[in-house]
């Protein structure tokens, strides 16, 4: 896995697509009926990472009945295995007990770099390929797709919503195209629900997250946060995590998952 500095700036440069931009604003713009007693929802999302927080996540998630949606890669985590190994399945599965969604985040956390022809260039930033430039067919990056969903349900018995979220949030039309072939819809996250957890201490310290988390969210907005961040000094989560969630609560706000959402859910 490339540090998490680099993948912040591939993430939110400038370099960023129109299509995320695009479905980003819709999202955004977006605020459901359709989850229950819940008028003014937001919709909190952890892509994978070093795994480090995960257990501080899940209890600050049961603590407040706050259900989440997790994207799924196999990545690097503290201990030396990856994100999606045996060690842990358990936590995988107590998550699919307790209600939460799932997308795919691809296998090896690919990153889109170009199109070329009837391929896409991609960079890994996990497993064994993990920095090199691989080229890929639309079969083969829906094979990455598909195989954090085969082993979620292998882990959990239970199925991924048919959503995945492009590592470093960068797509194309090409790459959109080839997973709507084979059945999965991107999700992006709105601008104010980027919660920073990527971005230097040092510049971006935890109080100064949080408060402008609270003064920019909206309803409808879909929030980004991650399960460990490489370079981060001050850890995010759940630093940052259980006041953003309690002062959200106070503003009158809940939270959904993506399968309560109206652009996302009915799939």
């Amino acid at each position: 896995m490339r540090p998490a500095s680099s993948r912040g700036r591939a993430r939110f440069g400038p370099r960023a697509s129109l299509g995320l931009v695009l479905l980003a604003a819709a999202a955004a713009a977006a605020v459901p009926a359709g989850a229950a007693g819940c008028s003014q929802p937001v919709y909190l999302t952890f892509d994978t990472g070093h795994m480090g927080v995960a257990p501080l996540v899940a209890e600050v998630l049961q603590r407040h009945a706050v259900k989440a949606t997790f994207f799924l890669a196999n990545e690097r985590t503290q201990t030396g295995g990856g994100s999606l190994d045996d060690q842990w399945a358990p936590w995988w599965k107590a998550r699919a007990a307790e209600g939460h969604a799932f997308g795919s985040h691809t296998w090896d956390h690919l990153v889109w770099q170009a199109d070329t022809g009837t391929s896409m260039r991609l960079r890994p930033t996990a497993g064994p390929q993990a920095g090199r430039t691989l080229t890929l067919t639309p079969a083969q990056y829906c094979a990455e797709l598909r195989r954090p969903a085969e082993r979620f349900q292998a882990m959990t018995g239970a199925a991924m919503l048919p959503l995945f979220r492009a590592p470093a949030g960068r797509t194309s039309p090409a790459l959109l195209a080839a997973a709507k072939a084979c059945g999965f819809t991107h999700v992006g996250w709105s601008p104010a629900g980027f919660l920073g957890d990527e971005l230097p201490s040092d510049k971006y310290p935890n109080d100064k997250l949080l408060a402008q988390a609270l003064q920019r969210i909206r309803p409808g907005d879909i929030l980004l946060a991650h399960l460990g961040i490489w370079s981060r000094q001050d850890p995010w989560a759940p630093a940052v995590l259980e006041p953003l969630i309690t002062g959200l609560q106070r503003r009158g706000f809940c939270f959904a998952t993506l399968r309560e959402h109206p652009q996302y859910g009915a799939r």
